[in-house]
């Protein structure tokens, strides 16, 4: 038996001193030296104790061995468990605790020495710059390991969802739902191996390791590995780039740097953008900067990627385009879970090889939300057109019931970005003591321009029902999102849907 997972993004790579990594600096790592390196770190987790089916948390900052991390936890059959750089080790204590992790592997500025005490776990370190007692273990460690044996429907990874509401959810994921999405995405994107990929996107999200790296990996192409975001490096790297996968704030804080122009980005063949939803408007303007029509795609942390827009015909804006080959979706009733006709706004669910397989010591969450016949219930709501294209129109949670009115933020939402003066905004329902709830409209005004909130209001009257129009419409500076540019609409509702009062 092989090591599914392992052969088909890494067995082939064995003494090829083509490049793998590309850093911000000009040096290189070729795909040799990475899998030699993910072999002594294989053989550090073997050495510390850990089993096939063992959990290993890592809360590292982005780089070459954090790559070489999870390489090597699928390379000896130890499911890997990333987690966000900015989690407090109040939060990363529940992850390792619930996860029953048995190694937790970290950079010398989180202080989890408290928590893997707590927990009965090893704590190793790993830092940014390659020290640190895991790398010191590494040094001497064999550059040659035997590939644990491991198939389809093996544990690959844990990634565990936001926690917005409620517990965080570990969702178990299998190799074959890493490799399947892989295989279609290297198809629908036409990635192959003359592919360079510009990747400043963090790496303990599915964005960025999953897609970005599993792609590059069985496309046997190349990457730029950024350590984060910044105008500068992308800038000075997209010239020597084909491809860059980003989030909706990578496009809008390029846009706003004069030296993005069609010269810059000539050599690119694609912009891809996901994470969050992308305002049309940033659509319409990249294109009109650089020639390039963004291709904006729809996943999950339970599924990899669902939909996308087509590498070849129309990129709608507003959009996340059809279904992925081997993906079924529908739109449903969230009462009864009846399908509902196109044009209708419903929940979304997805059925395919890349949907999860369920959440880590949750049955009863399991089944509320992944059917008997396998279609997952995404918690997201949209319709799609005439022409099969799929628009979200928001979060169920984020669903506002007004006097017994259905109202879907992403509508009100799209008006408000229209008016003069306004960047961008989010809308949430606030309790009402008559309708249940009303909406309130939070906006950013663009740079250097003011808002008039009572000309909004009266041109709202003009384009929404009553129902639906904001009773209260507040500025911010900005608006609060996590690493991956969702907006964080728990935090808004905190902070503003106690101020309504009627």
């Amino acid at each position: 038996m092989s090591n599914l997972l392992y052969d088909r993004l890494f067995g082939s790579h064995q003494g090829e001193q083509k490049p793998f990594l590309i850093f911000a600096d000009g040096s290189q790592q070729s795909y040799d030296s990475f899998l030699r390196q993910t072999a002594r770190f294989a053989n550090v987790i073997q050495s510390i104790g850990l089993d096939v089916g063992d959990r290993l948390a890592a809360q590292i900052e982005k780089s070459a061995e954090a790559l070489a991390l999870y390489a090597a936890c699928v390379k000896s059959g130890v499911i890997f468990l990333p987690l966000n750089t900015a989690y407090t080790p109040a939060e990363v204590s529940y992850f390792v605790g619930d996860s029953g992790a048995k190694l937790v592997v970290a950079d010398q500025y989180f202080d989890l020495a408290a928590v893997a005490s707590e927990h009965g776990a090893v704590l190793e370190r790993l830092n940014a710059d390659g020290s640190g007692s895991f790398a010191d273990r590494a040094a001497t460690a064999s550059d040659i390991f035997a590939t644990v044996p491991r198939g389809a429907d093996d544990l690959a990874a844990f990634l565990y969802t936001s926690g917005t509401t409620g517990r965080s959810k570990g969702a178990m994921l299998t190799q074959n739902n890493l490799l399947s999405n892989a295989e279609t995405l290297i198809g629908e994107w036409r990635f192959d191996a003359n592919d360079v990929l510009l990747h400043a996107l963090p790496i303990f999200h599915t964005h960025g390791l999953f897609v970005a790296t599993n792609i590059i990996l069985l496309a046997k192409a190349s990457m730029i590995f950024l350590p984060k975001f910044s105008a500068d490096m992308v800038i000075d790297a997209l010239p020597k780039a084909s491809s860059m996968m980003g989030v909706p704030t990578f496009y809008t804080r390029l846009l706003d740097d004069p030296r993005l122009t069609p010269d810059l980005t000539r050599h690119m063949r694609l912009f891809i953008s996901g994470s969050a939803p992308l305002l049309a408007e940033t659509h319409i303007q990249f294109e009109s900067r650089t020639g390039h029509r963004i291709l904006e795609r729809y996943g999950m942390t339970e599924t990899n990627m669902n939909t996308s827009n087509p590498y070849d015909g129309e990129r709608r804006a507003g959009t996340v385009g059809m279904a992925l080959p081997g993906v079924d979706m529908k739109i449903t009733n969230p009462d009864n879970g009846e399908a509902l006709a196109d044009g209708e706004i419903g929940q979304i669910e997805v059925r395919g090889p890349n949907v999860f397989v369920g959440y880590w010591n949750m049955p009863e969450k399991t089944r509320e939300e992944l059917r008997e016949d396998g279609f997952f219930i995404t918690g997201d709501l949209g319709r799609i057109d005439e022409y099969g294209y799929l628009q979200i129109v928001g979060r169920n949670k984020d669903l506002i019931i007004s006097g017994g009115y259905n109202i879907y933020p992403k509508e009100i939402e799209l008006v408000l970005d229209e008016q003069p003066g306004v960047l961008e905004s989010a809308v949430i329902g606030a309790p009402h003591p008559d309708f249940g709830e009303s909406v309130i409209g939070i906006l950013v005004a663009d740079s250097g321009q003011s808002v008039d909130l009572d000309a909004i209001e009266a041109d709202l009257g003009k384009t929404l029902a009553r129902f639906k129009q904001p009773r209260k419409l507040v500025m911010v500076e900005s608006l609060p999102r996590n690493t991956m540019g969702k907006v964080q609409k728990n935090i808004l509702r905190d902070e503003f849907g106690s101020t309504f009062q009627g």
